[in-house]
């Protein structure tokens, strides 16, 4: 431990009384936020802070400007102590648009992106993979910055946290845990839910330095986070911070607080950090009464007057609620060339990893990270090579931790990165859905619009043989249910190398399913190939008398379809969706209006699927244009049946997208 005596809090008067008015402060505020909660003009859930102060006010100032914090849903200390205006926070507390988040994030969702601070997670733990991805962007730009993630000691039973600990100590990120212990995580006491109750422990067994700091004493919190920082600026590498805290009131207003006795409140209220250090200052002659009413004074007007900046503040129209869902500015769609005569043919494979190459080549922001992706070569042989090529920094092997790495990929490209995540199967990305679910699709617009995810995600999807019910899964429809997300299914060559340049370029996250029985499948690729349009279906077949409607690794299956039911006199026309979310639904409906009969073609199950989704959209907007009920074909499940013609196999085939058109037309 460094002996460096500028690592000390230097108490002087200044510093001492400012020390003091930054817990005063917070308490004041929070004073007045219960007291405005039980009047209702503030709403929601509303989590305060009071008992905690110190190590809001004693770490946060430690920060620079240009380092970045990450909160947890607790977080009106730091928010005021980082420096968001008092005003922008109380507007924020009543929901107005004047507030830090443009009132759409609430008492649990502060940002401010001037202030570098990347706001509240309601996911108790949900910030700490968010805090290894900034950290790791600054790592590979070499920038010298920390990024600070502040979180209670309930998330340390998240398995988020374990992640994120272990890819931090593993790729030696600048990155300080501030784990704010005030022994109850809701209603739970810590040693009715850790087996280890010392949590900086856990932290040294990732081999990452850690201290417990008295968080009650305010100038202790200080001590410990210059330490720490200083470590981090020195090393680089990650420091573990467990400040031993207590919350005086309940976990919410909601909660009734019977899970604690009254007098261990008590107990714990007779050394708060407030009291603490305002004694020891007035006994040792550094501060007086008249400082204190000063303070008192100045602290009762900032609130009053943010008080005032709320109550005159605006509600939001209605009509903009859903802006900053996506962003209002996206990049203009690729040119689309003429394909040149010369071709190579090239497999659905070789054609993701072109794809790869040429955006890391294209653009040094990028990078790809996952499991395997690195020295294996990825578990579908993608990635292969590119290891040697581009070297470990920019093709990133990660733990088998869904969630860490790819809330870190989120965190990476919020920090200006352009990240591709791969995900190695689609019932893997369950483990990360908090991340892509809570996280990726909502940032934007709880922030207001100043936090875009520009992230794409890759996962394989579809069945496979003799994987058993694990391992075959087609779970883009549960994506495409998500709002704040685009979701892509390329299912030719020219998609599977053109979809992804496209998709980097969106300041939104974008998700591509690759269906795992293309990865053989080859195709001719015209020389000139480049990016290609995300937004709007292809017609891969014309026709007259039926539309079927479909995605992924359905199309092929689908076009043989079209071709045996020419043979019959039914000229079917194919649509291939390519993106899920949005739907191009003007397509479908303008080819339904030209054949009157629709089948939709989906590998997901019929319940809830995706195909309900496109024929409820037909039934509302082009019910009258159909000559014959909407159909589809989809994944077997029980305990529902299917009709009988549609019950020939567990997955769409080409016989059952046969019987299914040839039923329009009253042909068994």
């Amino acid at each position: 431990m460094t002996s460096d005596s500028s690592l000390k809090p230097h108490l002087t008067r200044e510093h001492s009384l400012n020390l003091l008015k930054q817990m005063i402060r917070i308490r004041r505020f929070e004073d007045k936020c219960a007291e405005l909660y039980t009047q209702e003009k503030i709403r929601g859930f509303l989590h305060l802070y009071d008992g905690e102060e110190a190590v809001a006010a004693g770490v946060i100032p430690v920060l620079e400007e240009r380092d970045r914090l990450v909160a947890t849903y607790r977080e009106h200390g730091h928010a005021l102590v980082r420096g968001v205006p008092m005003g922008a926070v109380m507007a924020e507390m009543y929901g107005k648009a004047e507030g830090c988040s443009g009132g759409r994030g609430g008492s649990m969702h502060l940002f401010s992106s001037t202030r570098n601070f990347y706001g509240g997670n309601a996911i108790v733990g949900g910030g700490l993979p968010l805090a290894v991805g900034l950290a790791l962007a600054d790592r590979m730009r070499g920038e010298d910055h920390v990024t600070a993630c502040i979180f209670g000691e309930g998330a340390v039973a998240e398995g988020e946290f374990h992640e994120s600990l272990n890819l931090a100590a593993l790729w030696g990120l600048p990155l300080l845990f501030v784990c704010e212990n005030n022994r109850y995580a809701m209603g739970t006491a810590l040693e009715r839910s850790e087996a280890e109750t010392d949590i900086h422990r856990k932290a040294e067994s990732y081999r990452i330095t850690s201290e417990a700091v008295d968080g009650m004493d305010v100038v202790a919190a200080e001590a410990a986070a210059r330490r720490a920082v200083h470590a981090i600026r020195e090393t680089g590498k990650p420091y573990f911070l467990e400040f031993r805290t207590y919350r005086f009131r309940a976990h919410s207003m909601f909660d009734a607080q019977l899970y604690r006795d009254k007098a261990e409140v008590e107990a714990w209220r007779a050394k708060g950090p407030i009291v603490r250090f305002q004694s020891w200052l007035m006994q040792n002659g550094i501060a007086h009464e008249a400082d204190i009413a000063a303070i008192e004074a100045e602290v009762a007007g900032e609130i009053a007057e943010a008080v005032a900046f709320a109550e005159a503040g605006t509600w939001e129209p209605l009509e903009t609620l859903t802006r900053d869902v996506y962003a209002d500015a996206r990049p203009p769609a690729p040119a689309i060339v003429a394909p040149s005569a010369e071709a190579v043919e090239i497999s659905y494979r070789e054609a993701i990893k072109a794809a790869i190459v040429e955006a890391l080549e294209r653009d040094e922001r990028t990078f790809l990270m996952g499991e395997d992706v690195g020295r294996y070569g990825g578990c579908y042989a993608v990635s292969k090579g590119l290891f040697d090529q581009f070297g470990p920094e920019r093709i990133r092997d990660t733990p088998l931790s869904e969630s860490g790495f790819t809330g870190a990929g989120i965190g990476a490209a919020i920090a200006g990165m352009r990240p591709i995540v791969e995900v190695m199967t689609v019932n893997f990305s369950l483990l990360a859905l908090d991340q892509i679910v809570n996280t990726a699709a909502t940032l934007r617009h709880m922030s207001n619009g100043q936090f875009p995810v520009p992230v794409v995600i890759r996962m394989a999807t579809g069945a496979g043989r003799q994987l058993a019910a694990q391992h075959s899964h087609s779970l883009e429809g549960w994506y495409a249910h998500i709002p704040g997300i685009r979701v892509l299914a390329p299912a030719t060559v020219e998609d599977a190398r053109g979809m992804l340049w496209t998709a980097l370029q969106e300041p939104d996250p974008v998700l591509i399913f690759e269906n795992v029985m293309l990865y053989n499948r080859t195709g001719k690729l015209a020389a000139n190939a480049g990016p290609v349009d995300i937004d709007r279906a292809a017609v891969r077949r014309t026709g007259r008398d039926a539309t079927l409607v479909t995605y992924g690794g359905s199309l092929f299956k689908t076009l043989e379809a079209a071709e045996q039911l020419a043979k019959e006199g039914i000229e079917a026309e194919v649509i291939d969706l390519r993106s899920l979310r949005p739907l191009d639904t003007d397509a479908i409906l303008a080819s339904v209006g030209k054949t009157h009969r629709v089948l939709v073609v989906d590998e997901g199950w019929r319940t809830g699927s995706l195909a309900a989704e496109i024929g409820m959209q037909i039934a509302e907007r082009g019910f009258f244009d159909l000559d014959a009920p909407l159909a589809r074909v989809c994944s077997a499940e029980v305990p529902i049946p299917y009709p009988a013609h549609l019950e020939q196999a567990s997955i769409p085939q080409t016989a059952t997208i046969v019987a299914a058109v040839k039923a329009m037309f009253g042909k068994g």
